[in-house]
């Protein structure tokens, strides 16, 4: 039996690695974090195929535990940063989403929220896009960011300031669809 579902998990990582590692690193630009990120998930399914019942959706189990690695990560990362008024929008964002650990409902509204936050991410337009993911997600100052892409500090504060203003009036709908179930 052990050597069947070796076999079973080791043709599952060949088949989902690179779209996994490419979902991650879509949201995860230090490559290192990514590379753990992987890691982890990876390990989660070899135990998890272990442990408890074969998986029969591989594929999509392994990018909702990596979707979930990825907004632990975001906490704590936003925790850990003295936070300004629209880094505790972010974190109030991130608080409101149900715990992945409050049962199958709250997995499936949290997947749900996620899908749609990602989905208003990819709509921004590059430049927004690029600032608010360096900033919010990956927790780098505006004054590096200035000094990597040759951009004003103001110009990198008005597109960020754009970005949230589209993900908020985006999200809107959503949220309060969700406040009211």
């Amino acid at each position: 039996m052990a050597v069947e579902q070796n076999r079973v998990i080791a043709a599952a990582v060949r088949r989902e690695r690179a779209r996994l590692r490419a979902f991650i690193r879509r949201r995860v630009f230090d490559p290192g974090e990514a590379e753990d990120i992987l890691q982890d998930v990876l390990l989660e399914l070899v135990l998890n195929y272990r442990l408890a019942q074969p998986l029969d959706q591989i594929g999509s189990w392994l990018l909702r535990v990596a979707r979930n690695r990825i907004i632990d990560l975001f906490r704590r990362r936003t925790r850990a940063r003295t936070t300004s008024e629209t880094d505790s929008d972010m974190a109030a964002i991130v608080e409101l989403l149900p715990s992945p650990e409050a049962g199958p409902d709250a997995t499936l509204a949290r997947e749900a929220l996620l899908e749609q936050l990602d989905e208003a991410i990819r709509e921004l337009p590059p430049e927004q896009r690029a600032v608010f993911i360096a900033h919010e997600i990956d927790g780098v100052s505006f004054k590096t960011l200035a000094a990597r892409w040759g951009v004003g500090v103001n110009t990198l504060l008005s597109r960020k300031h754009y970005a949230v203003l589209h993900l908020r009036s985006r999200l809107q709908e959503v949220y309060e669809d969700w406040q009211q179930e």
